[in-house]
């Protein structure tokens, strides 16, 4: 058996995570693209230790944020993860807001070989927008510069095409769905925020006094807004009204990933008694 927990962002996937592992004798594989880097903790939400309650996390905090990590390296790191975790008997959880990396790591996905692209990542933000089909704007984030690069090297390559891509390679995994209305959602996005933008400011400005401008850092939210903050682009106030409404956007095009690429049972969010939700989740495994 294999578990996904997938949604929009603030939904409560960690503590859904942890919860189920401890119940299943889990271990959880990241599935964020953004929480693959050491140093990148605030902004990306990532699990803390005392939210781990002692579950073994994998894929965590295994790249520098100058380091190149694609879709088709954490696919390899992933399915080796899944792998190891059933060898000893043990569930895989996989858990994330990033659908591309789940469908990528479960699904029968062949990257194309890229080596001979690499004038792709030259081009201007518009340039790419128009070598991208509509297809792809509408699943893909589109204001994310390393995930556009990716999908018009993986249109554009004649070596190879990704085949089977609906194709499910593991057998009884049961893709769980975390989501609640539009507009308590929304809320929780801009309370979370305001609760993590101080420390995130230390955070970003840790990177920008080191003079970093990575691909990761230059595209990922709150990250690549307060970089503009620090250039003296934008006024703070501007620039937190922006994350907010990128993280917004944001988790509007993760719930059209996820329900146009997979099978997800989606649950309603008990946010007032959160134990209703996993309780439910567990009575949808265990009769299915």
């Amino acid at each position: 058996m294999i578990i996904v927990v997938c949604g929009p962002t603030a939904v409560g996937k960690t503590k859904m995570s942890v919860e189920l592992a401890k119940i299943y004798n889990g271990e959880i594989i990241n599935a964020d693209s953004t929480q693959v880097y050491r140093g990148m903790d605030i902004g990306t939400a990532k699990v803390t230790k005392d939210e781990m309650n002692g579950v073994k996390h994998h894929l965590l905090d295994i790249k520098d944020v100058t380091e190149m990590y694609t879709v088709y390296d954490y696919q390899k790191d992933a399915r080796e993860k899944i792998d190891e975790i059933k060898a000893k008997g043990h569930i895989p959880i996989l858990v994330g807001g990033t659908g591309l990396y789940i469908k990528a790591a479960l699904y029968n996905y062949d990257f194309v070989n890229t080596d001979n692209l690499d004038y792709i990542d030259e081009l201007e933000t518009q340039e790419l927008l128009d070598k991208l089909s509509n297809d792809d704007k509408s699943v893909i984030d589109t204001n994310n510069r390393r995930r556009l690069i990716s999908a018009i090297k993986n249109n554009l390559s004649d070596d190879s095409q990704i085949k089977d891509k609906d194709n499910l390679l593991y057998d009884d995994v049961y893709f769980i769905g975390l989501t609640t209305d539009r507009d308590v959602l929304y809320k929780r996005i801009d309370d979370r925020f305001e609760k993590m933008l101080i420390p995130l400011v230390d955070e970003v400005k840790s990177f920008y006094k080191k003079g970093i401008r990575s691909k990761a850092l230059n595209t990922a939210i709150g990250y690549k807004e307060l970089y503009e903050f620090f250039d003296d682009k934008k006024t703070f106030v501007e620039v937190v009204d922006e994350c907010k409404q990128n993280s917004r956007n944001y988790a509007k095009r993760q719930y059209t990933w996820f329900n146009n690429q997979m099978d997800v049972k989606w649950f309603n969010v008990d946010f007032d008694n959160f134990q209703n939700t996993i309780d439910d989740v567990i009575n949808y495994i265990e009769t299915n």
